[in-house]
């Protein structure tokens, strides 16, 4: 293969990038012997301003950073936070992972006080949150109308609840619940069961 451009091109690892006369050896790469490699299948790319070459992998394992937005299903209610397993990027859909713990504190579940989170979440709840934190541990927002609960069970028959005018309701038994919801018309999130997310 000839040496990389400016122009982003598939390639194989072992393929040939360039020389470590030419270009700096990036993420996705390695040097050997004056000459550098790409150690992932993916797309590469050269910064035309440090004349780095790096290859961003195809189909990467999602990872967890400030400002994401991300799936996260409701484990435990406490009395300032909520504690979640973070499931998927809203970009990527692709489990994260290890299942990492998010938490949602009390103060950042919606705009406003919130006097307690059980009136805003419930456990086996599916949120869809922003990363306010991602290390040393994961710290997670619901409160821009954006976001908050997308799929959510009925308390009483755990039946999955439908959205309504005023709220939640459940087709099965029609008990009416309350979540923070998450603004817009999908809800639930398409193929989601909160009983079966992993």
């Amino acid at each position: 293969m000839s040496a990389p451009n400016d122009e982003s091109k598939l390639v194989l690892p072992g393929d040939y990038l360039g020389t470590a006369e030419e270009f700096l050896p990036g993420r996705g790469t390695y040097e050997n012997r004056g000459r550098i490699y790409a150690s992932v299948l993916g797309t590469s790319h050269v910064d035309p301003r440090d004349r780095t070459v790096r290859v961003e992998p195809r189909n990467a394992v999602p990872e967890i950073e400030e400002g994401d937005i991300v799936y996260a299903r409701v484990d435990e209610l406490k009395t300032a936070m909520a504690v979640c397993t973070i499931l998927t990027t809203s970009a990527s859909r692709r489990p994260v992972p290890g299942a990492p713990e998010g938490t949602v504190h009390v103060s950042k579940a919606k705009e406003g006080y919130t006097e307690s989170l059980a009136n805003e979440f419930a456990v086996g709840d599916i949120l869809l949150a922003k990363v306010l934190q991602s290390h040393p541990s994961v710290k997670l927002t619901t409160a821009p109308s954006s976001l908050g609960v997308v799929s959510a069970r009925c308390q009483v028959c755990h039946n999955l609840l439908a959205r309504r005018a005023k709220g939640l309701e459940c087709p099965r038994c029609g008990h009416r619940e309350q979540r923070k919801l998450a603004h817009g018309p999908a809800f639930p999130m398409p193929g989601s069961d909160p009983a079966n997310a992993h």
